[in-house]
């Protein structure tokens, strides 16, 4: 499918760094600039969740310098398996710890997403539930073994090979890939940008 380049009043800036962000802005016909923001992403004691990813949302907007005609985009996803928030695994045993724990259960994923235009910020978090398959310990080697999970929040990527282990999503797909595409033109539109030619 060709998606034509979609042009905008304003400038549009992706405060990630991810390539899956990216894409998803690209089905849009978008191509924002990309800037990563320097921020301390770890969790506050006791924070919950949603809490989490809404400040490291803001957060990120707020981290980059941008012109005020910009449209600045960020997000931050984190997977939530009874409250425990699940990110990145820090080594391949910590990523088959994680899949282990999310075997044939449902577990929810977050999304803070931020918009920032000038002065104004708009944010919200968008949440989907995700039930696993149960897994065997042959398949979570096999998984492990291709490298995917380790950089991603939940040691799963639902758009990769990790998609076999879905078998049901109840909401936002594109969220759980890691930005809410409808969240994203509504809050674009609170901020008076039509981010659809």
């Amino acid at each position: 499918m060709n998606v034509h380049p979609v042009i905008l009043a304003h400038p549009v800036i992706l405060a990630s760094a991810s390539p899956r962000r990216r894409e998803l802005l690209g089905q849009l016909g978008l191509c924002p600039a990309i800037v990563h923001p320097e921020i301390d992403e770890t969790p506050l004691p006791d924070e919950f969740p949603t809490d989490y990813v809404l400040r490291l949302a803001i957060a990120k907007a707020h981290a980059i310098s941008a012109p005020a005609s910009a449209l600045v985009i960020a997000a931050d996803t984190t997977v939530d398996l009874g409250g425990q928030i699940l990110g990145k695994p820090v080594d391949a045993d910590d990523a088959r710890a994680m899949l282990r724990n999310l075997s044939g259960r449902t577990h929810r994923v977050h999304t803070g997403v931020a918009l920032q235009l000038g002065g104004a910020t708009a944010a919200e978090v968008v949440t989907t539930l995700v039930t696993f398959v149960p897994l065997t310990d042959a398949a979570i080697e096999w998984y492990v073994g291709t490298g995917e999970p380790l950089d991603k929040a939940g040691a799963y990527a639902v758009q990769g090979a990790g998609g076999v282990f879905v078998q049901r999503v109840h909401g936002s797909v594109s969220n759980v890939v890691g930005l809410p595409l409808h969240t994203v033109l509504r809050l674009a539109g609170d901020l008076g940008v039509t981010l659809l030619g």
